[in-house]
């Protein structure tokens, strides 16, 4: 049964920093497209980041980059967001995601990220 598990989230103020990691657990995902995704009450679900099988193949959206930066350890499993200069509109419940083409993504339980101003 496949898992991922998000960890890292919790209350900072603006300005600040987090890492989110995403342990991935029941078979490999070293050839599949990882990447973070984050919801806000009442909205949809939008895209942050996301990582290749190779860590020079990533995408951001306009707003996280060059403040966000994704990365993956093939090795671990395992797949990491390191927030930098956090802001108030980057308050959101974030997803991990495994990029399954052809079949239903697979998904984290989601963690609370709340940026105080």
């Amino acid at each position: 049964q496949v898992q991922l598990v998000e960890s890292g989230g919790g209350l900072v103020q603006a300005g600040g920093s987090l890492r989110l990691s995403c342990a991935a657990s029941g078979r490999t995902f070293r050839l599949n497209t990882m990447g973070w995704f984050r919801q806000t009450p009442g909205m949809e679900r939008e895209f942050v980041a996301a990582i290749g099988w190779s860590d020079s193949s990533t995408s951001y959206a306009d707003s996280v980059k060059g403040r966000f930066t994704i990365s993956r350890d093939n090795a671990k499993n395992t797949v990491s967001l390191q927030m930098t200069s956090l802001k108030p509109e980057d308050t959101a419940v974030y997803y991990c995601n495994v990029d399954r083409p052809g079949r239903d993504d697979y998904w984290g339980q989601g963690i609370q990220v709340t940026v105080s101003s």
